[in-house]
């Protein structure tokens, strides 16, 4: 999948570090600045991996066109310039660099606050227009002030660290940490409504997600104190920016440091010039630091997929990473062959409902990313868009297929078999239902049972499988082995299931790839 990435178009100007790795690596490295959309929808085509800053509009338009493309690589951390949900649906990885950026990002949103505090800004212009204006711009000290930082990542945490060396408390809202993680890097955590009024200054410092945009906004601007101060480097559109104009000529907000924009460049010019207003033009990571540090991350990154490792700036995949682990790749091939089967055995056009569930503490915390693989199998040879880890549970959503994943300590015992870890497959749909259950031994899948009729040994899921189901008549296999010998078969092995509901399952391993039998029994053919 991504593991065979070679060739790389890089759109915008990133440091050259990030070719430099790439070249050392093997990759075939193509630098294109500067196209226009058109150019840009007929050159993608030609690359399985892509490399973009913020400019670069990775819309679905260009995914759709970008026929082998693989892998997209922001070097930094927004993606709200790719449309993850069509990267998504059309199986591509999109992986940003998460910690280039953080102390240039934490460093300008520092220097807004203290800017903000002494007017710096304004009394320099006033000083160059010829102006000795001291009165004006008498400040405040940060000393005792209370700082709100919403969102307790790499970037909100830097700037706790460093707003607290100014005697600053500081508090703080981010949903994914909690309030006893957050008290150790020296904030306070609350929920927004209560957060509000405490805050002198304000700082955002998470995602442009749905429920984040214009998350600053007249209602919320009203439950602050009067006065209270506000910077944004993180991404345009959080603030809602006539709502915060409206808190500025109130003098509800007393001041605003801006580096990002609803729309890029800027066309609020009243805002802008507004004499409460700092403002840069999207500078975050704008250090030279910063950008040989994302372009040397997202470059490294590339060369660990392509060795077949997890990554840590996976961005539409959270589960991928998992698919990289050595110990997970046999059980995953297990259950993607699993789900082939399945999807061979339940004919049934109706809603499919999919039940796996892992046994053996080996597998306690495996089920989602093995439950992914089987969908991957299921829908192999039924989805038009291709089917990967990446896009499976989209897709299957999409098909109406529910998936549902549980864990079995109790080890299954199949004919006085008892193997030590096993993954079973339920698939239903309309009247049919099959259950598989399989294991590994090294590299080699397993098949113990269909249908609770078990192999005893378990068969290998390996070369041209035939599987037919008989009544339990040794003599119908008799004759399913001259059927297949009579036609241009040639069976390597056969195995016969034991008996279950006076039925029995038969696996023959074939030389060819396509056989036909000629016995009214049902059967079905899988290539491992």
């Amino acid at each position: 999948m991504v593991n065979n990435i070679r060739s790389v178009l890089i759109s915008e100007n990133v440091d050259s570090v990030c070719a430099k790795i790439l070249r050392e690596n093997g990759f075939e490295v193509t630098n294109k600045i500067g196209m226009t959309r058109q150019e840009l929808l007929d050159e993608v085509k030609k690359y399985d991996s892509l490399i973009v800053r913020s400019a670069t509009k990775v819309t679905a338009d260009v995914i759709e066109a970008a026929t082998s493309l693989k892998v997209i690589g922001r070097a930094g951390t927004g993606v709200d310039n790719i449309d993850c949900d069509a990267a998504t649906r059309q199986g591509i990885l999109v992986i940003n660099a998460p910690g280039g950026n953080t102390l240039s990002a934490a460093e300008l949103t520092c220097c807004m606050v203290v800017s903000l505090s002494r007017k710096i800004a304004q009394a320099c212009a006033s000083l160059k227009a010829g102006l000795w204006d001291r009165k004006t711009y008498i400040g405040e000290e940060l000393q005792g002030k209370t700082l709100a930082i919403i969102g307790l990542g790499r970037i909100g945490r830097e700037v706790a660290s460093r707003m607290q060396s100014f005697g600053m408390k500081t508090i703080g809202f981010d949903p994914l940490v909690p309030p006893e993680e957050s008290i150790t890097f020296g904030v306070e955590s609350f929920q927004l409504d209560q957060l509000w009024p405490k805050a002198d200054y304000i700082t955002i410092h998470v995602p442009l997600i749905p429920p984040t945009k214009h998350m600053i906004n007249d209602l919320v601007l009203s439950k602050c104190r009067k006065g209270v101060k506000i910077v944004n480097c993180a991404r345009g559109g959080i603030i809602d920016e006539d709502a915060l104009l409206r808190a500025l000529e109130s003098e509800q907000c007393g001041g605003a440091g801006l580096d990002v924009f609803e729309e890029e460049p800027p066309k609020n010019s009243t805002l802008l010039q507004h004499s409460k207003v700092i403002c840069t033009p999207h500078l975050g990571a704008s250090t030279k630091e910063a950008q040989k540090r994302v372009a040397e991350e997202i470059a490294l990154q590339f060369v660990e997929l392509l060795k077949g490792h997890s990554v840590p700036g996976i961005v539409n995949a959270p589960t991928f990473g998992q698919f990289q682990v050595a110990d997970n790749k046999y059980w995953v091939k297990l259950c993607q062959t699993l789900g082939k089967l399945a999807d061979k055995l339940v004919t049934s056009d109706e809603q499919k409902n999919v039940i796996v569930s892992t046994r053996g503490a080996l597998l306690e915390k495996k089920g989602t990313v093995l439950g992914i693989a089987t969908l991957v199998g299921l829908m192999s040879n039924t989805s038009s868009n291709g089917i990967n880890f990446i896009n499976a549970p989209l897709l299957a959503k999409e098909a109406g297929i529910k998936l549902s994943i549980h864990h079995k300590e109790v080890l299954m015992s199949c004919d006085g078999q008892c193997p030590s870890s096993a993954v079973e497959i339920k698939v239903e749909a309309g009247n049919e239902s099959h259950v598989l259950v399989g294991t590994t031994e090294g590299s080699v899948l397993l098949l113990c049972s269909i249908d609770d009729a078990c192999f005893n040994p378990c068969q290998p899921l390996q070369g041209n499988l035939v599987v037919t189901k008989i009544d339990d008549d040794k003599n119908l296999e008799l004759e399913l082995m001259k059927s297949l010998m009579t036609g241009e078969a040639c069976v390597r092995s056969a195995a016969i299931s034991a008996p279950f509901n006076e039925q029995r399952w038969c696996i023959f391993n074939t030389m060819s790839p396509t056989v036909s039998l000629k016995q009214p029994v049902f059967w079905t053919q899988l290539m491992v």
